[in-house]
């Protein structure tokens, strides 16, 4: 067993990241660390006008999950991390670059503050994937009510999906476990609760 595991979870904008965290931080006496969200100062304008806001808000979660994550690495004890500081550059803001929202200029600069300052972290034990379909996410982001999503374009969340399904495929220097969301209640479903669990606390034994 790694005395002290690191357990990166990843996924998609309404997958669940937060509950999921919630849970097995609790069942395995780990220490959760939790995205940043409803305190971020740019979401709301980010989502109004995506084009002005996108290197703000890319920044401003890039430097959130740097703190978070070399806390988790100077840590006793195992951590689970809402979200990884590698989906900032693999998936987000890779986005808002191809899609026109975030220019080259700014897409080499975050790129290139991303690559200095991941160079001097490590890297998690294990990335847990959660995986859901578009329609799943949509459902379940207005289950939540925040007026901030309200605006989300059912297509961007797509292109998200897509960019996450690729970057789980040719990830190799972190090992992966994939778990499918769109039928599991982590609240009903025990039993494959307590198989996710094994097999997290078997990935990092």
């Amino acid at each position: 067993m790694i005395d002290n595991p690191f357990i990166g979870l990843a996924g998609n904008i309404g997958v669940g990241k937060t509950t999921f965290t919630e849970i097995v931080a609790e069942k395995l006496g780990w220490t959760p660390y939790f995205e940043s969200v409803d305190d971020n100062p740019y979401l709301g304008d980010f989502y109004g006008d995506m084009s002005r806001w996108s290197f703000n808000l890319q920044v401003y979660f890039l430097h959130k999950r740097f703190k978070s994550h070399y806390e988790m690495s100077m840590s006793n004890g195992g951590v689970i991390q809402d979200r990884t500081i590698y989906e900032d550059v693999e998936i987000f803001a890779k986005n808002l670059n191809e899609m026109g929202f975030m220019d080259q200029r700014d897409w080499k600069n975050y790129r290139n503050l991303f690559s200095i300052m991941t160079s001097y972290l490590l890297k998690p034990d294990l990335i847990v994937y959660l995986k859901a379909s578009t329609d799943t996410l949509i459902s379940r982001i207005k289950s939540r009510s925040r007026d901030y999503e309200k605006s989300i374009d059912p297509e961007y969340l797509h292109t998200l999906n897509v960019s996450y399904n690729k970057w789980i495929n040719n990830l190799i220097d972190i090992p992966v476990l994939l778990i499918e969301t769109d039928g599991f209640n982590i609240f009903e479903d025990n039993d494959q609760l307590e198989t996710i669990l094994n097999d997290i606390q078997e990935r990092v034994s």
